[in-house]
């Protein structure tokens, strides 16, 4: 259980610094003014993710070190293409909030299941900072939801 949760927080870590690459990427191409803030105050918390993971490494006594995710680069890699292939800047934006959704529902399992695995290997102070993040992955998610049936979705129709 220890070497599949180190494993974990490497694949989640991977993660994390892949999405760091593609949300600058993602706001340039968001037109609502709303949904390029929420997407640049989700990068910021990004950074925070990736500082908090190294921290977990740290407190777990495991090296810090990425392991390739195919899961978030097959996700990125739809988003991209998606995106590519809209014209009308209202649907572009529908589709961006889309795209991020499954980025934030992919991160949701993965932070879930780590703060079960750290609670189960007796890490309660592991667990406690991956809630955090757990967190803050749910109300982006909440957030993004609210832009999507608040205007963005009503637009793109």
């Amino acid at each position: 259980m220890d070497d599949l949760f180190v494993h974990q927080l490497q694949d989640v870590y991977y993660a994390e610094k892949q999405i760091l690459s593609a949300l600058p990427k993602m706001i340039e191409k968001a037109t609502n003014p709303s949904l390029k803030q929420g997407l640049q105050s989700h990068l910021g918390e990004t950074e925070t993710h990736v500082q908090r993971l190294e921290q977990v490494f740290e407190m777990h006594g495991a090296e810090i070190k990425t392991t390739k995710c195919p899961a978030i680069n097959g996700i990125i890699e739809e988003a991209n293409e998606v995106a590519g292939d809209v014209e009308d800047k209202q649907v572009l934006d529908a589709a961006i909030i889309a795209s991020a959704q499954a980025v934030e529902h992919y991160e949701i399992t993965r932070y879930g299941t780590l703060v079960a695995w750290a609670k189960q290997l007796g890490r309660a102070d592991c667990a406690a900072v991956l809630e955090q993040t757990l967190r803050e992955e749910k109300a982006a998610d909440t957030k993004l939801t609210a832009l999507a049936t608040g205007g963005v979705n009503r637009a793109a129709a």
